[in-house]
């Protein structure tokens, strides 16, 4: 079998080679032998800074991918067509034990060390897991582990075993969630680990790279891990990785454009537009797994009742949001079912909910709303008027550019809609809410525009089910009996074609019930300066062959220099070092 590397490089012919930087880098890859494709830094600039690299209390998409795909090292990964490969584990086995459930035992590598010398072994999945369904901890996602037993057996260093109630892609959380050290978090109390300084300060992880520091709310810099394992690949090409944090995006596209970051992530459309042809520069798009949307905090009294919330959504041109602001990046939302899901029919006109004013006049009238004054604003039998402020996170051009549209459509049906932008780190507190004296969870906003990206095993119960009403992630406050019923049957149900028609029914129930309107499913999009070689990017994300990506030694910065893959760390220069 040939090794990864091997195959990343045969692969990455074809793309160099219909894709070089004029100057330095024009010399055809196989004229750079491998040694010398060790060296340089590689620079990624985000909107945000990242949250945490401890993936127990992570819920932040960019984190989670650097996580899994730089610092430490899933169970499995996927391949380019979302067939589950071995990475952490070197095989897995599935016996049935009973009708309706699974033993599981996954097999791990022997050779895959903590950056701290110590190895990896499967009392760490055991503890990962632990940890993860402990409610004290608060893992984001502690729904998608509620069909396994609770009980874990670790039946030697590299052999572990889960029993586990079939359900559909049952192997995604442990691509989602790769395994924590329990030899430096196993002391700490399960509510301590949000806090803890293993997450920003201290992070020790497996995988290629390993942290070497942070400086909060600007950047993280990873270095290679010499002595990742040869079995998948050895050391990485790059000698370091940076994330730069640049709240901005106007900023952001300056620096791609001047060479100080090599990767944008997620470029606004109007920005790829304008970038697509710039020398030294490749826009590259992708379907995407994520889900733009209006919220509505169904709690308030102007959001209760269905046909309100229906009507805003017909009374909102998403067409025009697409044409105006997403330049064909994306296409119009249905329900929570994306594109990348394979439930999901962009042929079935019942989760289509169209654009039609009058219709949404008619349904705010059957609701009590009148314009009773004349003035063009609709009211209640009270008198009050119908108006909410739309929030939406401070920096992210797109979404304010899409409340503004929101604001002057709804205008036109009768509705005052305020717009505030807020601190992301607020914005969430205002979302997720805080628990007062009597249990419950007090929502601070109205309404607000977010997104939410999907794992390749799609489980609403956290957002939707009534069961997590008072749960962090249940922002809408929404309930509905058949809804909990649909959410429970369709993530238990392996087989595809038996579960496509209870699939259907719920996303017809969610457009009909509208919690959310989905305004659109964006692509990825990612702007990329071509000095950067090798970087595949689809459906799973922009870093998924990481390992792999290389400088040609010309087109480094001053203080990089190639290397061999054994040899020592090398002095390296980061943007601004002169």
């Amino acid at each position: 079998m040939k090794r990864l590397r091997d195959i990343c490089i045969a692969a990455s012919a074809v793309l160099f080679l219909g894709g070089c930087e004029p100057g330095a880098g024009a010399a055809a890859l196989e004229d750079v032998p491998e040694e010398e494709r060790y060296g340089g830094t590689a620079v990624i600039g985000g909107i945000g800074d990242l949250q945490t690299m401890n993936a127990l209390v992570m819920s932040d998409y960019t984190s989670g991918m650097i996580a899994r795909e730089m610092l430490f090292m899933p169970l499995m990964k996927y391949d380019e067509d979302l067939v589950p490969q071995p990475w952490l584990a070197e095989r897995w086995d599935t016996t049935w034990v009973a009708a309706d459930t699974i033993e599981l035992t996954f097999h791990l590598r022997d050779d895959v060390y903590w950056h701290d010398g110590e190895p990896t072994t499967a009392r760490d999945v055991a503890f990962t897991f632990e940890r993860a369904i402990d409610p004290e901890t608060a893992f984001p996602n502690a729904q998608n582990f509620a069909n396994w037993d609770p009980n874990v057996e670790v039946l030697d260093d590299h052999t572990v075993r889960f029993r586990l109630r079939s359900h559909a892609d049952f192997l995604d959380m442990w691509y989602q969630t790769p395994a924590m050290p329990e030899h430096i978090l196993g002391d700490v109390p399960p509510v301590e680990l949000i806090n803890h300084p293993f997450g920003t300060r201290e992070p020790v992880g497996n995988g290629p790279y390993r942290f070497l520091r942070r400086v909060p709310g600007q950047e993280w810099v990873f270095e290679a891990n010499d002595d990742f394992t040869d079995a998948l690949g050895g050391r990485p090409y790059l000698d370091r990785i940076v994330y730069r944090s640049i709240p901005e995006q106007t900023t952001l596209m300056t620096e791609l454009m001047r060479g100080g970051v090599d990767m944008y992530l997620q470029p606004l459309p109007e920005q790829a537009q304008r970038l697509d042809g710039e020398r030294g520069i490749e826009i590259r798009s992708a379907p995407f797994r994520q889900w733009t949307y209006l919220a509505f905090n169904t709690r308030n009294p102007l959001f209760e009742d269905a046909r309100v919330r229906r009507a805003i959504g017909m009374a909102i041109d998403r067409e025009q949001i697409l044409d105006a602001l997403l330049y064909g990046y994306g296409e119009i939302g249905r329900a929570s079912s994306t594109p990348g899901h394979w439930s999901y029919d962009p042929d079935d006109q019942e989760t289509l909910l169209p654009f039609d004013q009058d219709r949404a006049r008619e349904l705010l009238a059957q609701a009590g709303w009148q314009d009773r004054q004349g003035d063009g604003i609709l009211r209640n039998e009270a008198g009050e008027p119908f108006r909410f402020t739309l929030i939406t996170n401070h920096g992210n051009e797109l979404r304010s550019e899409i409340q503004q549209i929101i604001q002057a459509q709804l205008r036109r049906v009768g509705i005052d809609v305020r717009l505030r932008s807020v601190e992301w780190n607020t914005m969430i507190r205002q979302l997720q809410g805080s628990v007062g004296a009597d249990g419950v969870r007090e929502r601070e906003f109205d309404a607000v525009i977010g997104a939410w990206v999907n794992y390749f095993r799609q489980d609403d119960k956290g957002l939707l089910h009534s069961e997590n009403l008072n749960g962090p992630y249940q922002y809408v406050g929404w309930s509905h009996p058949r809804a909990d019923e649909l959410i429970d049957s369709t993530v238990v149900e392996i087989d595809r074609e038996a579960a496509q028609p209870l699939w259907q029914e719920y996303q017809r129930l969610f457009v009909q019930e509208s919690p959310y309107l989905v305004l659109h499913y964006p692509e990825r999009i990612m702007g990329l300066r071509q000095r950067l070689r090798n970087v595949e990017f689809d459906t799973r994300g922009e870093m998924v062959n990481i390992a792999a990506w290389w400088i040609h030694p010309q087109e480094r910065r001053g203080g990089d220099r190639p290397r061999p893959a054994a040899g020592p760390a090398a002095e390296d220069t980061l943007p601004g070092d002169g």
